[in-house]
């Protein structure tokens, strides 16, 4: 086992993504790789109350264990639900494939 492991801590805005590299003793958990980042006080909307948290693209709770090399991921909430935009699309889909035929 490392005598400490290297851990990463991401957060992505649409236009750029602030990453954090961290040496942290094992045993360490997701929380403490949040909090030891500074991501939350650089980044006051940062609410872990609703935002969600995963390592490698993967939801995790914020007392699991980190283990070497992990990425530690802090997601922004979604803009749109992603059901909705695919029946927007479909829908708009149909219109246009309604009106394509007309010949005029």
């Amino acid at each position: 086992m490392p005598e400490m492991l290297t851990i990463e801590v991401i957060y992505a805005l649409p236009t750029k993504q602030h990453l954090v590299t961290l040496r942290l003793p094992p045993g360490s958990t997701v929380q403490q790789a949040v909090d030891a980042s500074g991501l939350l006080q650089k980044f006051p909307e940062i609410d872990l109350k609703t935002n969600k948290i995963g390592i490698f693209a993967k939801l995790s709770k914020p007392d699991a264990v980190l283990h070497d090399h992990d990425r530690v991921e802090i997601y922004r909430p979604l803009i749109a639900d992603p059901k909705e935009v695919r029946k927007q699309r479909a829908a708009a889909g149909k219109v246009m494939k309604k009106g394509a035929g007309d010949g005029e």
